[in-house]
C-alpha cells in the first residue's frame, strides 16, 4: 500500500511539474502584455483545467490567418479606394477648419490605421431595434447591385429568418449578396442556414474561423464588427446585431438600448474596404474577390455635413487603433466626456486618462447597464465603476432595459460610435470597427440621447459602492483579476 501511494505522489508531482513547464512555454511563446501574461500564468498553473480554459479563451488564430486579414489584394483595394478618395478630395470642403480643429486626431488615425478623412456624409442615428431594422431592411430591399453584411451575431430567430428571406430574394433577382458572420457569436446557426441563399446565387461564410465551434471553439479573437454596405452607397456601423433580443423581444433583457449609424457619403468607402478585406481573409482562395472598382461608385457632390474616419482594430495589429483613439479623445477633452458602454473593463492607460480628466475638472460621466448578461464581465465592470467613482467620475446604471450602446462624446465636438466596448476584449482580443465623427450637430444629438438616457438611469455614488455586501465586492475584485482575459 505504501509503495502504491508513493507512486501516486510521484505521479501527481510529475503532472504538476510538466503542467508548470507547459504553462511557461505556452504563455511566453506569444507576445502578451504583462497583465495578460500573469493572468494566464495564474490560470495555467491549475493542472489540466487551466489548459482547458486556455483552449477556449487563450488560443490565437494562426499568424497565417491573421496575415490574411490585410495582405491579400491590399494593393488593388488601395488603388480602387484611392481613386475614389482622390476624386472626393477635389470637391469643395472646409478643409482648413477641420484640420485646425481636429488635426491631431485625424493624423493619428491616418498614421496608425490608414484611416482617411471622409467629409460631407449624411448620418442618421438609430437607438431602437425597431427603427434600425425597419430602415436596414428597407435599404436592403431597394438594393440594385450589391449587399455586403458582416455581423458578430445573426441568429436563427424571427428577425434573422426575415433578413435571410429578403437576402435570398435579392440574390435570386441578381443582386450580389455576401454575408460574413462569426460562428461563435451566431451560436446555433448551422452552415445549412444559408443553403437557400447559396442556391439563389448568394454567398455566406464564417469569419476567419471554421464553420463548426466543435472544431474551433475559441471564445476570444472573434469578429465583433457590425458592417453593412448596400450598392457601395449606403453603410451601417454601430452596436446592433441581428437577433430578436435587439428588438426587445427577450424577457431576460427587456427593452434594448443601442446606438447605430446609417451613412451616405464617402465614409461608406471605408466600410466597404473593411468588409472586402475581411471577406477575402475568410474564404477559400478561389472565392476571393479580385476586382473592386465596381464596389466604390462615385459619391454625390454633397451628401451631408458630417466628417468622419472609420477605424478598425483587432489582434492582427499590435497598435490597438480604437483604444488609442479613445485615449486621444479623452486627453483632448476640455469640458466633458460622456461614455456609454455595456462592459467597462479598461486597462491602466484608459483608467489613468479618465482619472486625469476627472481630477482636472473635466465632467466625466459613464453609463453602464443595471443588469448583467455575462456574470464575470459584469462583476468586473462593477469593480472598475467603483474605482472610477472614487476618482470623481459620475457612474450611471441604465434602468430601462439593457444598455448595449458603445459611444463616447467629447466637448460637443467629437464622438465615437461603433462596435468597440471600453474593455480589454475590444481593445486587443476581438476584431472591431468604429466611426469617429467630427460634427457639432451630430455630437449634440448623441449628447441629447445621453441626457435622455440619464432620466432612465440611477447614479451610483462611492458611498453606495462602499455599502455593497462583502460577498459582492469580493466577486467584483476576483473578477477584476481575470479582466485581461475576460
Amino acid at each position: 500500500m505504501g509503495l502504491t501511494w508513493d507512486i501516486v505522489k510521484w505521479l501527481i508531482l510529475g503532472i504538476v511539474i510538466v503542467n508548470e513547464l507547459a504553462a511557461l512555454v505556452t504563455v511566453f511563446r506569444e507576445k502578451r502584455d504583462i497583465a495578460a501574461t500573469w493572468a494566464w500564468l495564474m490560470v495555467l498553473m491549475i493542472p489540466v483545467i487551466g489548459f482547458i480554459i486556455y483552449a477556449f479563451l487563450g488560443r490565437k488564430p494562426s499568424q497565417k490567418r491573421l496575415d490574411l486579414i490585410s495582405s491579400p489584394t491590399t494593393k488593388h483595394l488601395r488603388d480602387a479606394f484611392e481613386e475614389q478618395r482622390n476624386a472626393f478630395l477635389e470637391m469643395p470642403r472646409p478643409k482648413d477648419r477641420l484640420m485646425q480643429t481636429y488635426r491631431q486626431t485625424i493624423m493619428l488615425f491616418q498614421s496608425i490605421d490608414e484611416s482617411y478623412l471622409s467629409e460631407n456624409n449624411q448620418v442618421d442615428i438609430f437607438t431602437t431595434g425597431t427603427t434600425f431594422f425597419n430602415q436596414l431592411l428597407t435599404d436592403i430591399e431597394q438594393a440594385k447591385e450589391s449587399i455586403h453584411i458582416e455581423f458578430y451575431t445573426i441568429y436563427n430567430d424571427q428577425i434573422g429568418n426575415h433578413l435571410r428571406t429578403i437576402l435570398e430574394q435579392k440574390a435570386a433577382a441578381g443582386v450580389e449578396v455576401r454575408v460574413l458572420y462569426d460562428s461563435w457569436g451566431s451560436m446555433g446557426v448551422k452552415k445549412s442556414f444559408y443553403d437557400q441563399l447559396r442556391e439563389n446565387g448568394g454567398f455566406a461564410s464564417p469569419f476567419l474561423m471554421t464553420p463548426s465551434n466543435f472544431l474551433d471553439f475559441r471564445l476570444n479573437y472573434r469578429d465583433h464588427r457590425k458592417i453593412v454596405t448596400i450598392d457601395g452607397q449606403i453603410g451601417y456601423v454601430g452596436g446592433f446585431n441581428v437577433g430578436d433580443q435587439y428588438l426587445g423581444r427577450l424577457k431576460k433583457f427587456g427593452p434594448w438600448r443601442d446606438t447605430h449609424l446609417r451613412i451616405q457619403g464617402s465614409g461608406v468607402y471605408s466600410l466597404q474596404q473593411r468588409f472586402l478585406r475581411d471577406w477575402n481573409a475568410s474564404v477559400k482562395p478561389a472565392e476571393r474577390l479580385t476586382h473592386f472598382r465596381a464596389y466604390f461608385p462615385p459619391v454625390a457632390p454633397r451628401q451631408g455635413g458630417t466628417a468622419m474616419q472609420i477605424v478598425s482594430s483587432g489582434p492582427d495589429t499590435p497598435l490597438q487603433p480604437i483604444k488609442l483613439g479613445y485615449l486621444r479623445l479623452i486627453n483632448a477633452a476640455q469640458d466633458h466626456i460622456w461614455i456609454q458602454t455595456p462592459y467597462l473593463i479598461p486597462d491602466d492607460s484608459v483608467i489613468d486618462a479618465l482619472r486625469i480628466a476627472a481630477h482636472s475638472g473635466v465632467d466625466v460621466r459613464i453609463m453602464i447597464p443595471a443588469m448583467p448578461d455575462h456574470a464575470f464581465v459584469y462583476r468586473a465592470t462593477q469593480y472598475y465603476a467603483r474605482v472610477l467613482a472614487n476618482e470623481g467620475v459620475t457612474i450611471y446604471t441604465y434602468q430601462a432595459g439593457f444598455l448595449h450602446a458603445k459611444t463616447m462624446t467629447i466637448d460637443g465636438k467629437m464622438a465615437a460610435v461603433g462596435s468597440a466596448n471600453l474593455d480589454f476584449r475590444s481593445f486587443k482580443l476581438n476584431f472591431e470597427i468604429n466611426a469617429f465623427l467630427y460634427d457639432h450637430q451630430k455630437v449634440d444629438k448623441l449628447e441629447q440621447i445621453f441626457i435622455n438616457d440619464v432620466r432612465d438611469s440611477r447614479v451610483v455614488t462611492p458611498e453606495m459602492f462602499a455599502n455593497q455586501p462583502f460577498y459582492l465586492r469580493f466577486k467584483q475584485t476576483f473578477s477584476r483579476l481575470l479582466s485581461p482575459i475576460l
